[in-house]
């Protein structure tokens, strides 16, 4: 350590006498500065896997699924990193429709007017909100169980999940459709 030409003796003399007799402290451990690796939450990790395992290979029963049930169809031969990046939201979402107050039978022509648009566009992700069935005559979700099995019988359709609450939650729907051939 170089010592500074800014202090001026007579204020050097004052900090000897102010501090004393000194014993430099001998250390023999080295201090490194390497940061330590983040901890891996290995459990919570495992934990998300096992649920996401579930969803992917689960049965669903359409008739089964009440109004705060995900909707979760992965077509076989579409990798399981298709659907992680799917409920994730990173596909952009190109189109969507609104089936809110529509009949079963206009929302089954409207959903097949718009699937047609879309291949038609080229679009591959799409929303199509179907609400939660709050407005039906027994609170329960008719559209959204109508078109968790119709969307299964199209062959132009990847896959399909619930989407995240900033989209709509478990009353919309991200839809992968396939490219137009």
């Amino acid at each position: 350590m170089s010592k500074s030409s800014d202090i001026s003796e007579e204020d050097s003399e004052l900090f000897r006498r102010a501090v004393g007799d000194i014993t430099p402290i001998k250390n023999s451990t080295v201090l490194s500065n390497k940061a330590r690796p983040a901890a891996h939450p290995k459990h919570s990790l495992a934990d998300d896997a096992a649920v996401m395992q579930e969803l992917i290979d689960g049965d669903y029963d359409p008739a089964t699924l009440e109004t705060g049930d995900e909707l979760f169809f992965l077509r076989p031969g579409i990798q399981k990193q298709t659907m992680r990046k799917l409920r994730k939201g990173v596909f952009p979402i190109e189109d969507e429709l609104d089936l809110h107050g529509l009949t079963v039978d206009l929302a089954r022509a409207a959903l097949s007017d718009f699937l047609k648009y879309c291949q038609s566009r080229g679009k591959r992700c799409v929303r199509v909100i179907h609400g939660k069935g709050l407005g039906s005559k027994n609170k329960k979700p008719v559209i959204k169980n109508k078109l968790n099995h119709w969307l299964q019988q199209r062959d132009d359709v990847l896959a399909y999940c619930s989407a995240r609450q900033v989209d709509g939650g478990t009353g919309a729907i991200y839809l992968l459709l396939k490219k137009d051939t």
